[in-house]
């Protein structure tokens, strides 16, 4: 196949505003350009912060992969389509010498690895700053595979987490500015997201971005912004989440980006990040519209799926695609998946 060019922020409005016809023909070469570049595996992923089974595959160890968060439930930052309720799904470790302790009981259970997080500062920054040397020493007395979920960064947090020698770091991306100071309450967002990308890659630190289609109140706004943002980093992998509205936020009563409109933002990240691993992340609505945006993700070249309904597995074989579960995050899919030297 000739790769054709392809300009991400011309190209990729294009593809927001083609007709279904045209962007099936978009969608086909996201595809094929995912077969050319990675092959045929495709990776489905549950780190168990839920029970998730698949006929062929279920949990076997709810250790495994643990979501941990430093701040407990708290989070000043109170972003509208969240205002910290997803904190609640994660284990509460707010000194560093309880996050360590949980890390060694997980090691001893045989789990693979952990997500650090936690709500943000005022400033948007999770305050990591007191756990760099617990999470230095996970690292080197540990067994595990560490993500940690950084929020904004600065300098120093930066370095420590990259002497630490963390798997990987994840942040949100937004490329609007008026989106980022509106819902996430961070004035001047674009510019400091790109800032936090350049010291985590100064430190040789493997990013994983995640970009959360439908921030705007369901509406596509800088979505297409952020991917080119993220384009200019070489990222270790894309995370595509999309708006899931939580009951009792500002949110509540939003509809979600349609999965047709999801899939168009992944169509434009397949073929604007070609050589990068692909994911759709667990955050997204659920019922038959995560049913909907598995396939159409599989159509648009994803590489893998978190949580993947029954439906998604069902269609990655009947595209001939070679299924492999693991039990992990999906942020450490650049571990498993290259793409074949040009």
């Amino acid at each position: 196949m000739i790769i054709m060019p392809f300009d991400i922020l011309e190209d990729g409005q294009k593809i927001l505003n083609a007709p279904v016809s045209e962007f099936e023909k978009w969608m086909s070469r996201g595809f094929d350009l995912r077969i050319q570049k990675f092959g045929r595996e495709i990776f489905f992923y549950s780190p168990t912060s839920y029970p998730h089974n698949i006929i062929e595959h279920q949990i076997t160890n709810s250790e495994n992969f643990v979501s941990l968060s430093v701040t407990g439930t708290g989070c000043s930052l109170m972003c509208k389509h969240c205002e910290g309720r997803l904190l609640k799904g994660m284990e509460s470790t707010a000194t560093p010498d309880s996050l360590y302790q949980r890390c060694a009981e997980i090691n001893t259970k045989g789990g693979e690895g952990v997500l650090i997080s936690g709500g943000s500062d005022s400033r948007g920054h999770v305050p990591l700053d007191r756990y760099i040397d617990a999470i230095a020493k996970i690292k080197s007395d540990l067994n595990l595979k560490v993500v940690v979920h950084t929020g904004l960064i600065d300098e120093s947090v930066a370095e420590g987490l990259g002497l630490a020698g963390i798997d990987a770091a994840m942040l949100d991306i937004i490329g609007d500015a008026k989106v980022s100071e509106s819902i996430y309450n961070i004035p001047n967002g674009p510019e400091k997201m790109n800032q936090s990308m350049a010291l985590l890659s100064e430190m040789n630190i493997p990013i994983v971005p995640h970009l959360l289609v439908g921030l705007n109140y369901g509406q596509i706004s800088g979505e297409i912004e952020a991917i080119q943002m993220i384009s200019n980093y070489h990222p270790h992998a894309v995370v595509i989440i999309a708006l899931n509205p939580i009951r009792q936020t500002a949110m509540e009563s939003v509809n979600a980006p349609s999965p047709e409109n999801i899939a168009r933002v992944m169509t434009v990240a397949r073929i604007g990040i070609p050589d990068k691993p692909l994911l759709l992340g667990c955050a997204r609505p659920l019922g038959k519209h995560k049913i909907d945006t598995d396939l159409y993700a599989i159509r648009s070249g994803v590489n893998g799926i978190a949580y993947v309904s029954q439906e998604g597995v069902d269609y990655a074989r009947s595209k001939d695609l070679n299924i492999n579960f693991r039990d992990v995050c999906c942020s450490l899919a650049y571990q498993m998946i290259e793409p074949f030297a040009s």
